[in-house]
């Protein structure tokens, strides 16, 4: 469903004041805000998005992806033009942006014809008569004689936000919002499920302080009725507008951090968010210190811990990469809020073009440029920080919970969660051969204190026993204590499983430091050249042994193809693996159709 709680259109312009458009993603609202005069806009150049540079590795995208979505014959983005042709891609800008209002897969199958669907269905998996749709969806029937309504707060595509107040019982008199779900726009089955699964997820996550506090869900003959929490406070899209398109560091972090934990506590239960903007973050009042609310799980989906998403949706200037290549999961996530963060810390959007089509191609060719104002000013964690969100092979992105002890935003008093990932790297480890551990148990020695800050947190939260360990039975408990309903429907502990080792043995924290590293994360690390060769003198040492070549392809999971580069992983005077070998084996490889290629 798209976001359709928001605020009501306003109009009026005050005499010396520049009007910026701004048009909601998913809602087919324009809501024209004021802000002051160009006196206060940052002194930020416009320049062309920098191109990337030949990866040495070929597709990040390991688990298979079709053509990129774009069609033959679309013209490059207009952001990889010459200076002087880049359009505006500030926050403070006379024109309206290109309307990220439509679905992504409407504006695709727009561009390659055909006539758009309407609404949030992202992918054409079959309509039916609309007589034969069941629009039933068992909620209570007795919304009027339970709730008054009262003036509309915003209007999406399919509906709009009213406020409200209870009539009676525990919530009686206390002001709520009121979404309000037209079922004459439900036309597939699809869309009638869109609104099932975003009542069940609102209803399942439940408990966390930054998100929208789910009430009641009602229908009638014509409509669907979400009854949650009334924030009051506005959008965090017009706060940023309100200080000239940018924040503070400071007050950047405060912002950020928020966002990481409510979408930390949603990737634990397996849930994705996948519109993650910021009109989708809503603070409770109109105080600065106000907490904000993640809003509109419209889009939301449960995902099993390994598993992997292939439909469009989103919004333009915040969809993954991997999106659009449609394989994707939790780390889409992560790239929103790296735009996010982006913006607001200087102001402008990372990836920019006036067409839809344009965007597209900057998210997907595209780097962030770091050079021009305000960004020498801006502290060099903080741009370690962005760059890592928004690194275009997923499997390098810091999850959330990493990026809530990334150096930019650490704070020993502030607890950390219990992240995913942990569980998914310490199942790799156990089924992985001798050998590989060995390069793990190297790796890990050569950590640096920013990563063990991270590991520490994360082997506390396992509550290891008097004697330092962590079995299965810690790593079972540990879930249980974060579980919501969301957990049990998206099968997060299914992981368990799949880790059935960890029954008849014991893993202490130097073991557990091997097993919950991601090598593909590391090699994101700015000083990941320095970590690589001091974990090889430790392989040398401990681990390195000789090795034949079609040992290490069966290692690796690779046949005979794969011979011709594997040979140069091996030293000739020895027959054991040599740093560019050790490096290469910890990446791993992948094979793709009948031609072998590493990356």
């Amino acid at each position: 469903m798209g976001q359709c709680y928001g605020k009501v259109n306003q109009s009026g312009v005050h005499e010396g004041t520049t009007t910026t458009m701004v048009v909601s993603a998913d809602r087919d609202e324009t809501t024209a805000q004021s802000a002051n005069g160009a006196g206060n806009v940052p002194s930020v150049k416009n320049t062309p998005a920098r191109s990337s540079s030949q990866s040495p590795w070929p597709s990040p995208y390991p688990h298979g992806v079709s053509a990129s979505p774009l069609p033959p014959g679309v013209s490059p983005s207009p952001a990889r033009a010459s200076r002087g042709s880049t359009p505006r891609r500030f926050f403070r800008r006379p024109f309206p942006p290109p309307s990220p209002a439509k679905h992504i897969k409407a504006s695709l199958v727009k561009r390659l014809g055909g006539k758009p669907k309407e609404g949030p269905i992202p992918e054409d998996r079959g309509t039916e008569p609309e007589q034969a749709l069941d629009k039933n969806f068992g909620y209570g029937k007795n919304f009027g004689a339970k709730y008054e309504l009262g003036k509309e707060v915003g209007r999406g595509h399919f509906g709009h936000t009213c406020s409200a107040r209870r009539k009676k019982g525990e919530l009686k008199d206390q002001p709520v919002a009121v979404k309000i779900i037209s079922k004459a726009k439900m036309t597939t089955a699809i869309s009638i499920e869109d609104v099932r699964r975003e009542v069940k997820i609102l209803k399942a996550l439940s408990g966390h302080k930054h998100l929208v506090k789910f009430y009641d869900a009602c229908e009638d003959a014509n409509n669907v009725y979400i009854v949650m929490e009334l924030c009051e406070g506005g959008e965090l899209l017009d706060r940023i507008l309100a200080r000239g398109g940018r924040y503070t560091e400071d007050d950047a972090k405060a912002i950020v951090v928020q966002i990481l934990s409510v979408v930390s506590f949603c990737h634990l239960q397996g849930v994705v968010h996948r519109d993650l903007k910021p009109e989708n973050f809503l603070f409770t009042s109109g105080g600065e210190d106000a907490d904000m609310k993640l809003i509109d799980f419209g889009l939301s989906d449960f995902i099993r811990p390994d598993g992997r998403l292939n439909d469009i949706v989103g919004s333009a200037y915040y969809v993954a990469p991997e999106v659009l290549h449609r394989s994707y999961s939790l780390e889409a996530d992560i790239w929103s809020i790296g735009v996010i963060t982006y913006i607001l810390l200087c102001g402008s959007r990372p990836f920019w073009a006036r067409t839809e089509s344009g965007i597209f191609r900057s998210v997907l060719r595209s780097d962030p440029n770091f050079d021009d104002l305000p960004w020498p000013s801006v502290t060099p964690e903080a741009k370690d920080f962005v760059k890592r969100l928004l690194n275009k092979d997923y499997r390098k992105r810091m999850t959330a919970v990493q990026a809530l002890t990334h150096p930019w935003l650490r704070d020993d008093s502030r607890p950390v969660p219990l992240d995913i990932l942990v569980y998914k790297l310490v199942k790799s480890y156990l089924h992985a051969t001798p050998f590989k551990r060995a390069a793990l148990k190297a790796l890990s020695k050569a950590l640096t204190e920013d990563e063990l800050v991270y590991l520490r947190a994360q082997f506390r939260l396992l509550e290891p026993s008097r004697d330092g360990s962590v079995s299965l039975e810690n790593f079972k408990m540990a879930l249980a204590r974060n579980a919501t309903e969301a957990m049990g429907e998206s099968r997060v502990p299914d992981i368990l499983n799949t880790m059935g080792t960890l029954a008849y043995r014991k893993m202490y924290f130097e073991e557990f430091c091997a097993a919950a590293i991601s090598t593909h994360q590391l090699e994101a690390v700015e000083g990941w050249e320095q970590i690589a060769s001091t974990a090889f003198e430790h392989f040398e040492q401990e681990g390195n042994r000789v090795i034949s070549i079609e040992e290490l392809a069966r290692e690796l999971n690779v046949g005979p193809s794969a011979y011709s580069f594997l040979k140069d992983w091996i030293r000739v005077s020895d027959g054991k693996l040599s740093l560019l070998g050790y490096t290469k084996f910890l990446h791993g490889v992948t094979l793709r159709s009948s031609n072998t290629r590493h990356h």
